[in-house]
């Protein structure tokens, strides 16, 4: 803020997001249109325009963008190797074989549970929702095209399985964020969320399992099931030992989560591990190989179904979300910088006196500003900061703050169709946004309990208030 000779106002402040969300639900809810590229760049020359004419310098503003670009650089380069995952996994055979298997094995009844469960136990071994969703819940989608279930639901059921891992993993960047925001150490702060993230979850589950039950063997058309099983068998290997081979890159991913090598390094040498193996066991050439993992898988199997679950990902795939993740990151980026952000905060530092307005107050300016800035980084470090002297001064422990941060702020993020997760969730499962939302019951019944335990006082563990 040393380059800049005026601070902006709440209403300054207001006026920027308020413009943001009237031409948001203008396009999205009125014209129906889930393109939004178009409507951050206006709402970013809008913000611009505004805070220039307040006083801001365009060099605060150009730092805000670089900013916000920073921030969304390493997520978008990992959507991007996820993009050039998912077709070597499909040319290795090992989307093809989980498919294969998982239609033969998993009763349509129990498969949006089964879904929940799987993606939570992979996300809390690699600490990533990303790798999650990039490979196992690529694979569930597949399947559940197969078993006649909708993919917005398959898809939510992902995603609350998935985020489990950014919450509870020591491995999540996310969960040792808000430990280190607000100075609590890491395991009690995982501790502190499991009272608020596995009730919610077993609420998840035990919806998803009275949902499944309307999905049955008598329910499938087995005809278009037997159609899918032929068309992968006659155009890949699934016998028992090849598909043990063709699961080696999994394998190399949660091998590589638990050593903590980094994620664009995991789907990078698990990409080149699937590229190796298509070439030798399904005998694709390494041009072949280049232009799937760039443009996506093509195969013609003869069987449309199979040609749709299959005919997909590649770099170029991804460049729609990976432009709308910069887009968003830039206004976010600009928000924060130049202080906008912080004045809608601390408008709402008279509503922390009590435990009860605190929590609820955090949880409500998290999500908010996951809105507004689009990173669920930015939703946990600014309230977070901002709060954190405020529960010092009551007196509630440092761990409750911690995993007021993650039950808003990381929670949320999936659910804003312009955020990093929504992006990544949208690209990488092929189901827009807000079409997904209805169903991922863990990202909005998580802050519901963390609520409900403000108001009534349980579970906010209290220490000496600070002087």
């Amino acid at each position: 803020m040393e380059n800049s000779t005026k601070k902006p106002s709440f209403l300054i402040a207001l006026l920027c997001i308020t413009f943001l969300f009237v031409i948001i639900i203008a396009q999205v809810l009125v014209a129906g249109s889930p393109d939004i590229h178009m409507t951050l760049v206006f709402s970013t020359t809008f913000a611009v325009l505004v805070l220039m004419l307040s006083g801001t310098k365009w060099s605060v503003i150009e730092d805000g963008i670089l900013h916000g670009c920073k921030i969304a650089t390493v997520p978008m380069l990992i959507l991007m190797f996820i993009g050039m995952l998912i077709p070597a996994l499909i040319a290795s055979g090992t989307i093809p074989a989980l498919i294969y298997y998982g239609l033969k094995i998993i009763n349509p009844s129990v498969f949006l549970l089964t879904t929940a469960l799987i993606c939570a136990v992979s996300s809390v071994c690699t600490g990533s929702s990303y790798t999650t969703g990039g490979t196992f819940g690529v694979a569930f989608m597949g399947i559940s095209i197969g078993l006649g279930i909708p993919p917005a639901l398959t898809a939510g059921a992902v995603i609350s399985g998935a985020v489990i891992g950014d919450k509870l993993s020591p491995l999540s960047d996310s969960t040792n964020l808000a430990a280190g925001v607000c100075e609590t150490n890491l395991f009690a702060h995982i501790k502190s969320m499991l009272y608020t993230t596995v009730p919610a979850f077993i609420i998840s589950l035990i919806i998803y399992t009275v949902l499944g039950m309307k999905y049955s063997a008598d329910s499938i058309d087995t005809s278009a099931v037997d159609a899918i099983l032929k068309g992968i068998g006659d155009n890949f290997n699934v016998s028992p030992l090849y598909t043990l081979i063709s699961l080696i890159p999994l394998a190399a991913v949660v091998f590589m989560a638990a050593k903590k090598v980094s994620a664009l390094a995991a789907m990078i040498i698990a990409a080149l591990i699937a590229m190796v193996i298509a070439m030798i066991m399904q005998g694709y050439s390494i041009l072949e190989m280049m232009s799937f993992m760039n443009y996506g898988y093509t195969i013609d199997t003869g069987v449309a179904a199979v040609d749709k679950l299959l005919n997909r990902g590649g770099i170029q795939a991804m460049m729609w979300t990976v432009s709308l993740g910069y887009l968003g990151l830039s206004y976010g980026g600009i928000l924060e910088v130049t202080g906008t952000l912080e004045a809608l905060i601390n408008k709402m530092e008279a509503l922390t006196k009590s435990a009860r307005n605190l929590i609820v107050t955090h949880i409500l300016s998290s999500i908010l500003i996951n809105i507004i800035s689009a990173s669920q980084y930015v939703a946990i470090i600014i309230p977070g900061r901002m709060y954190l002297p405020a529960y010092k001064k009551i007196g509630i422990r440092t761990d409750v703050a911690s995993r007021t941060c993650e039950d808003s702020g990381t929670v949320t993020s999936p659910l804003v169709p312009w955020g990093l997760c929504g992006v990544f969730f949208t690209g990488t499962l092929g189901v827009n946004t807000l079409e997904y939302l209805p169903y991922a019951f863990l990202c909005y019944l998580t802050p519901v309990v963390a609520i409900i335990y403000a108001l009534t006082g349980k579970f906010i563990w209290r220490e000496e208030p600070s002087k």
